[in-house]
């Protein structure tokens, strides 16, 4: 599936628009959404801001869902940026049904390409929106839990992290548990009790390691939610109960990380 949309909105969410992002690996498409402006305008470049997310797909791209979420924080007066982690592929996105697929992708995609996709969103940032990386947080999600980890051990000095059901972090090709030391920034993470692909000891493997490393951390367990607990889009997996809590503590994390500009 070809996702090509150049531009897109919901309502009362305000709209985004996809920009090219140089990295050390070619240009990378990046799914931006400004918050609203002082005139009622949405998407607008001069808006104040609290500071900068980054939302890290899924394993099927940035496909609508996504971009929706990097909607709903412009809403609340981030800016917010979705990179296609996919660019080196040709792969834009993926049905949820092609899992074999995402999964062959998402493999291929290694700590060191995550690293420099991320920073490159951060240079983006710096350079012409004038944000930094202290006030920039990551957010991921499946996939993008896991990228947006890996970018946590890689990268000083972010505002915090965010990983919702973050897959491959304590087992798999690309495992970093590893590198918990290398956390210097507070980090949220949300799983399902019910997640096959994060059973309960690799979660308390995640918790030791990041109480070993002395992280800032918190980390919640959601009963009767599996994965993907939070993704309306697949309204078989999705719990509406476990994903109003886990965004009312995320959205309560940014709040306390990148407060909003007076």
């Amino acid at each position: 599936m070809n996702d090509s949309h150049d531009h897109d909105h919901d309502h009362g969410l305000g709209s985004g628009r996809w920009i090219t992002v140089p990295t050390g690996d070619g240009p990378m498409r990046v799914y931006a959404a400004h918050p609203q402006g002082p005139d009622g305008g949405h998407d607008n470049p001069t808006a104040r801001v609290a500071g900068a997310v980054v939302v890290l797909q899924e394993a099927f791209g940035v496909n609508e869902h996504i971009r929706d979420i990097t909607r709903r924080f412009a809403a609340r007066g981030y800016l917010a940026l979705a990179p296609d982690l996919f660019h080196r592929n040709g792969v834009r996105t993926l049905d949820y049904e092609q899992r074999a697929e995402a999964m062959s992708l998402i493999d291929a995609i290694g700590p060191a390409a995550i690293a420099l996709d991320i920073r490159a969103v951060l240079a983006h940032l710096a350079e012409h929106e004038s944000i930094g990386t202290g006030r920039t947080a990551l957010v991921g999600f499946c996939f993008g839990g896991r990228a947006a980890f890996t970018a946590a051990t890689a990268i000083a000095g972010l505002a915090g992290t965010v990983v919702f059901y973050g897959t491959g972090i304590a087992s798999g090709p690309h495992a970093v548990l590893g590198r918990a030391k290398y956390l210097d920034a507070p980090l949220l993470l949300h799983v399902g009790a019910e997640d096959s692909t994060i059973p309960a000891p690799r979660v308390e493997a995640i918790d030791e390691a990041l109480r070993a490393a002395g992280a800032n951390f918190e980390s919640h367990v959601y009963p009767d939610a599996g994965h993907a607990f939070a993704c309306e889009a697949r309204p078989q997996l999705y719990r509406a109960r476990a994903a109003e809590t886990a965004w009312a503590r995320t959205y309560a994390f940014l709040d306390r990380r990148l407060p909003v500009i007076g």
